[in-house]
């Protein structure tokens, strides 16, 4: 199978994003890092993807910088655990961008409706940006929480889980 184009030295800063982000499962990988998954078999066993895909795009996440493997011992072994850098952490608003793109764009039968961004500090609901639409104060990560049908406990704080 032949490589796909690259657009690593691409003038345009979409292209060398899409260079990174582009690739099925990195996305879906950088949300459930964002969202706490450090460990392998935590990343194949929410996404259902294949070892092998798995390996690959985690390695290519880890050598373009967007996250780091670290190791620690489970029983005998050595494993690796994968933790956003500040690269990795600063796509949270591509993340974003993404969601309120899809939920505007797509239907679900979810019955939690459109994906919610829950400013921690006040508890109200509000859209990415500088600012809480409720409270007026400014959103830092650590405040901020996603509520979805798509997460395994209905809801995730963000907190920065850069390694």
């Amino acid at each position: 199978m032949s490589r796909r184009t690259t657009w690593e030295d691409n003038a345009c800063p979409i292209a060398r994003a899409a260079d990174i982000l582009g690739e099925p499962w990195t996305l879906l990988i950088l949300r459930n890092a964002t969202a706490g998954t450090t460990r392998f078999e935590d990343f194949r066993s929410q996404l259902g993807i294949a070892d092998n895909v798995l390996t690959t795009r985690l390695a290519k996440l880890v050598e373009r910088g967007l996250l780091t493997k670290l190791p620690y011992r489970d029983g005998g072994r050595t494993r690796h655990e994968y933790r956003l850098t500040q690269a990795g952490s600063d796509a949270l608003p591509v993340l974003h961008a993404l969601g309120a793109w899809g939920d505007a764009h797509t239907s679900t039968t979810s019955a939690y409706g459109p994906m919610k961004l829950v400013h921690a500090g006040c508890g109200q609901l509000t859209r990415p940006g500088a600012a809480c639409d409720a409270c007026g104060k400014p959103l830092v990560r650590d405040d901020l929480v996603w509520r979805g049908s798509w997460l395994s406990e209905g809801e995730i704080p963000l907190a920065d889980p850069v390694g």
